[in-house]
């Protein structure tokens, strides 16, 4: 039995563990995203979660319920916080680089090996999580089950179906895009030596636990005529239209920067290599979803999520190969290597975090590269213009008073912000808002945003601009350039239940 003297050194190891190193660095991330969360403002897509956080349902028209129920989660613990309103999504890109690390490990990989795999999957990790989005959950999900996926194959322990299908079960609670992956997870089975486990009770036990965890959106969906259906076919259209896919391959060096040579090893060392016969799966679970996404048209950050697994793999390679080769060779090519996945991380953040002020020449720059930044600016300003415009009208006016909306940052904007002024709920026919109605008794006046005004005086009687969008540093978006004009408009032509039912629109 080891003395006092022996077994302290082995305690303080654990502080200097691989396992440590990834979670310090995991940390790192969520630290990162913490202190500059708060810099700007919610971004649009944040305040129509937000709003959707307020009212929890099995299912929203933009996504299904994972996003906004995490969000009501930060509500709980930070209130309206900017930065803990974001924590969780940081919080799951962080665990996402942790299971990176950790699958290079599984695939039998040293510590040289599980930190190349992190530190290629830290720029999407700063990235993803800089905002509370479904990409961040969508992300964990998919990483998850390769890392599952990972177990399986090294232990041949076919439980791990469970969860397997658990993550493709959250994955689809998170977006819909998980189908994908969970195509390619199936096709790889049916392509390589994991046919055996077709055999396996186990596999098909992963499989009733996944459709088990989604059943309750897919009800919500059901009783709601599968109206994100309606939805994802409107934005796919909207961004085939806009030429948002066109460049889906070469964007996809965006998603990997300088990563590209590690997930290119992974690839070879899954795919071709001898010594990774064992984990072909992963290759074409990678294979699968990139034709997928490219035949129909998809987004280049849909594929996101397929690439930690290659870094992973990518890694146990270059850390096999790097000691065949000459003394001077292999420390350059590691200076090499290290420069370039630490750059990587730099680039990201310098591009993805807010860290600059909003209108000093970094941040201009940024904004030009990331447009994320340009719609966290100047919702406060928006919400203080419609209160002016409110406190102006006649009391007769102001009584019978609504806020009519076009899009969902206008919507979760003045619902965020209005009651300290003392505003109404917002009116919206956009995604789920439109489901939250206009209100008992409906208004006779209403204050427009976002609205053309031929469509205005189509449906009201009178209307009168009265205001232009701006915001205090002068930055140009959505808001002030689309569709800067703010109304007041009078008496709708036709009662509201009917104007109503035309109402509800998809952004």
């Amino acid at each position: 039995m080891p003395d006092a003297t022996t077994a302290l050194p082995q305690q303080k190891n654990i502080w200097l563990s691989d396992t440590a190193l990834l979670i310090y660095i995991a940390l790192a991330t969520v630290i990162a995203h913490w202190i500059t969360g708060h810099q700007y403002g919610f971004q649009r897509d944040e305040l129509a979660t937000l709003e959707d956080a307020r009212h929890l349902d099995w299912g929203f028209v933009a996504y299904p319920p994972i996003t906004p129920l995490f969000g009501r989660l930060s509500l709980i613990l930070f209130g309206t916080s900017l930065a803990g309103f974001r924590f969780f999504a940081a919080v799951a890109e962080a665990v996402a680089v942790i299971l990176t690390g950790l699958m290079a490990r599984q695939l039998g990989g040293g510590r040289a090996a599980q930190l190349i795999a992190a530190f290629a999957a830290l720029p999407f990790c700063i990235g993803g999580g800089a905002l509370m989005q479904y990409v961040s959950f969508d992300y964990l999900c998919w990483v998850s089950a390769a890392y599952f996926t990972v177990k399986l194959l090294t232990t041949e322990d076919p439980r791990w179906w469970l969860a397997i299908g658990a993550s493709i079960g959250f994955g689809m609670q998170s977006k819909y895009t998980m189908g994908f992956f969970a195509i390619g997870i199936a096709a790889a089975v049916v392509l390589t030596d994991a046919r055996r486990f077709l055999k396996s009770k186990w596999l098909w036990f992963g499989v009733g636990l996944s459709i088990l965890i989604f059943l309750p959106n897919l009800l919500w969906q059901v009783k709601n005529h599968f109206v994100s259906l309606d939805f994802l076919n409107h934005i796919h259209a909207r961004d085939v239209r806009m030429g948002r896919a066109k460049n889906f391959l070469p964007e996809q060096l965006q998603l990997t920067l300088f990563g590209v040579f590690v997930f290119f090893r992974g690839l070879y060392f899954t795919l071709i290599s001898r010594d990774g016969k064992r984990y072909r799966m992963l290759a074409w679970m990678y294979l699968i979803p990139l034709a997928l996404f490219l035949i129909a048209k998809g987004r280049a950050y849909y594929l996101a999520g397929a690439y930690p697994m290659l870094y992973a793999a990518g890694g146990v390679w270059i850390e096999q190969w790097l000691p065949r080769l000459g003394g001077f060779l292999r420390s350059l090519l590691r200076v090499v290597l290290w420069t370039a996945l630490i750059a990587d991380a730099a680039i990201a953040a310098a591009f993805t975090l807010p860290i600059a002020p909003p209108n000093s020449p970094w941040a201009q720059h940024a904004f030009k590269v990331n447009g994320d930044f340009r719609e966290e600016i100047g919702w406060p300003e928006l919400v203080e213009t419609v209160a002016k415009i409110r406190d102006s009208l006649p009391a007769e006016d102001r009584a019978h008073l609504g806020i009519l909306v076009s899009n969902y940052g206008e919507a979760g904007a003045i619902n965020l912000y209005g009651p300290q002024y003392g505003l109404p709920r917002v009116i919206s026919g956009i995604n789920s808002f439109w489901q939250r109605g206009y209100g008992d008794p409906p208004p006779q006046t209403v204050i427009a945003l976002g609205q053309h005004l031929d469509y205005l005086q189509e449906k009201f009687v009178s209307c009168q601009l009265v205001a232009h969008s701006w915001n205090r540093f002068g930055i140009e978006n959505e808001e002030t350039v689309d569709h800067p004009d703010i109304f007041v408009c009078h008496t709708l032509r036709q009662p509201w239940p009917e104007f109503w039912k035309t109402a509800r629109h998809f952004g």
